[in-house]
């Protein structure tokens, strides 16, 4: 069916809840989606296209044929979407790829086993503890347990290696205990195993008490050396738990999503809780996304039709959509009551956005950037309420001495970094004198028709900003953002806004002024770009200045004004080397005949004769 005929069988839809299955020419089904009314919501894809998203218009594309199920509510609508796409995995609905495998506990045989972290069973004789879901958890268990229990952590050999080496660094630091230098007998060493694999199975404080009664005891017996070394394995127990407060959450029990975004990828970044110690750590690269809000409600059900444990709290870094039918779905899928909480201040906001910044870094590993860079575009775009980070920037900064060499700087910023190949310097050429509103307005102007001239090659001028950020605040944005309308483009337009000692304060819009000094990564970013933007404005003045005034020496000169001192300060560089010049040499600058060259010169030779009969 064509696109006229698939909207007409969408508007006989009866307007009650269902699930609607998008498929292709081959009857495949390439997307499932739930409505609480299904015409209105089906015959959207069919209208105009130019209110859908590049994805959305790609799958309306493909799609030949639709089917649908009535249900009785939207939330048996919601289970159905559910079991349909865990089902069938369609082409354009948001999936997770989960190919974490498992991970175990290795312990070699032997009188004097090792213990590891793996992410496979081989068939070596050793004893493999797990299957684990969490690699996360199992790597950063075993390292705590080896530190605790001074177990080894290299990949010497025992007994073999006994007594033939000097102890590393770890013996030193009280992470080893040395059986490479001869340090521990065999019963120790074992003991101290049997220890490590006891907190690795078991709870933390069960394992401390169990150690604390051993410690007692021993002292009882008068075995000093042997409750000194149970009380420091007590307090190396203590200070991980501790060290893990640092990272650890006020709610025990709970998952924290957050969502990361470039131009083109997205990264859903989800840290686990449990006894409010950070247990996991998992995220996903994904390539298109619609909407944050409708991103989240999928991205929450997908990673909980995987089979993993839904907690009793949910937390998420924004808005989401069907945010109490998706509580419903959490509570059933749980068997008890689920909350979900989007936290806007306190530890929790302070958890999720550590949450985030952790999918920044993934996101820009993945895409070859800095981490930092990455968070800073995307808390900017969140700040300013844009619908994707701004891959290109361009800010402007105006400046002149008391409306004198009135000049203006253009620095631009991909992916958050200076990309100098494109800044820009503008001569102010539509009124002399004093007008910050008026140059910025005017350099706008002539850059937007740059960019109309010159569009057809992608470079330069022909590339639009997806944001400019103005030296200034209120009145900049003001008499630059009806430029940029009557273009016909939708460009934000901020300003930059300086405090009493010159550094950034807020961010300024048409409609007031949005507070910057909370966001920490957006913050350095926009300082770093008005700093530079200053700093290029202003290079550019103090040119055109020193220009300015070596030109007005040269126009005192019978016979040359601004054209011809120009053409002379173009082709000698330096008044110095103009007063050295003789008549022939003078007459090589563009536009100086030989009458004007020997009225050069003799002004230059009067006043050198001048200055030397003074002397």
């Amino acid at each position: 069916m064509d696109i006229k005929e698939l909207r007409k069988k969408s508007m006989q839809l009866p307007l009650t809840p269902g699930v609607y299955l998008m498929k292709n020419t081959k009857g495949e089904i390439i997307y499932v989606g739930k409505a609480k009314a299904l015409k209105n919501r089906v015959s959207q894809y069919f209208g105009s296209q130019n209110n859908h998203t590049v994805k959305v218009r790609k799958m309306v594309e493909n799609v030949f044929d639709f089917d649908y199920i009535l249900t009785d509510s939207e939330f048996e609508a919601l289970v159905l979407e559910c079991s349909l796409i865990k089902q069938y995995s369609p082409k354009y609905n948001i999936l997770l790829k989960d190919d974490k495998g498992y991970s175990y506990i290795r312990v070699t045989k032997g009188d004097w086993p090792k213990i590891s972290a793996v992410k496979q069973i081989a068939d070596d004789g050793a004893r493999y503890i797990g299957p684990y879901t969490s690699s996360f958890s199992v790597t950063n268990s075993v390292d705590e347990a080896l530190k605790i229990f001074m177990l080894p952590q290299c990949g010497k050999s025992f007994p073999k290696e006994i007594g033939k080496g000097r102890p590393c660094l770890n013996y030193f630091i009280k992470q080893c205990s040395a059986p490479c230098a001869g340090k521990i007998n065999c019963a120790d060493y074992n003991e101290a195993v049997n220890s490590a694999l006891k907190f690795l199975q078991g709870d933390s404080g069960k394992i401390v008490a169990e150690l604390t009664a051993e410690m007692e005891e021993a002292a009882e017996n008068l075995d000093f050396e042997r409750a000194a070394k149970l009380r420091d394995r007590i307090n190396s127990i203590k200070k991980v738990n501790e060290k893990q407060k640092v990272v650890g959450s006020d709610v025990k029990e709970q998952d924290v999503f957050a969502i990361a975004q470039s131009e083109e990828k997205f990264c859903l970044s989800v840290l686990r809780f449990r006894d409010g110690r950070l247990r996991d750590n998992e995220w996903f690269i994904l390539n298109d996304i619609d909407s944050l809000p409708e991103a989240r409600r999928e991205l929450i059900i997908r990673f909980y039709s995987m089979g993993r444990n839904v907690p009793r709290r949910v937390t998420v870094d924004g808005e989401v959509d069907d945010e109490e039918l998706l509580g419903e779905w959490l509570t059933q899928t749980a068997g008890r009551k689920v909350e979900l909480v989007i936290p806007q201040r306190g530890r929790q906001l302070e958890i999720v956005t550590m949450c985030r910044n952790n999918a920044s870094q993934k996101l820009g590993l993945s895409m070859g950037r800095s981490g930092k860079t990455t968070a800073a575009l995307d808390e900017l775009a969140r700040m300013l309420n844009l619908p994707k980070p701004p891959v290109m920037i361009e800010s402007y900064d105006i400046s002149h001495t008391a409306g004198s060499d009135n000049v203006a700087g253009m620095v631009v910023f991909k992916n958050g970094l200076p990309f100098k190949k494109n800044y820009r310097r503008f001569a102010i050429k539509g009124f002399d004198g004093q007008d910050d509103y008026g140059s910025m307005a005017e350099v706008i102007s002539r850059r937007l028709n740059r960019y109309i001239e010159e569009k057809d090659s992608g470079e330069g001028f022909g590339i639009l900003p997806d944001l400019i950020l103005l030296d200034g605040g209120i009145g900049q944005v003001n008499a630059v953002l009806p430029i940029v309308r009557a273009f016909g483009f939708d460009i934000p337009v901020y300003g930059m806004v300086k405090d009493g000692k010159h550094r950034t304060r807020a961010i300024a819009s048409d409609g007031g002024e949005i507070a910057i000094n909370s966001k920490r990564q957006a913050f350095t970013l926009v300082s770093t770009i008005q700093e530079e933007v200053h700093r290029f404005a202003i290079s550019y003045h103090k040119t055109k200045h020193k220009q300015s005034s070596l030109s007005g020496t040269l126009t005192k000169i019978e016979g040359v004004g601004e054209k011809k001192s120009k053409a002379l300060l173009k082709h000698f560089k330096t008044i110095s080397a103009i007063k050295s010049a003789d008549v022939d040499e003078l007459c090589k600058a563009e536009g100086i005949n030989r009458s004007t060259a020997q009225k050069i010169y003799d002004y230059f030779r009067k006043n050198i004769d001048n200055e030397q009969s003074k002397m």
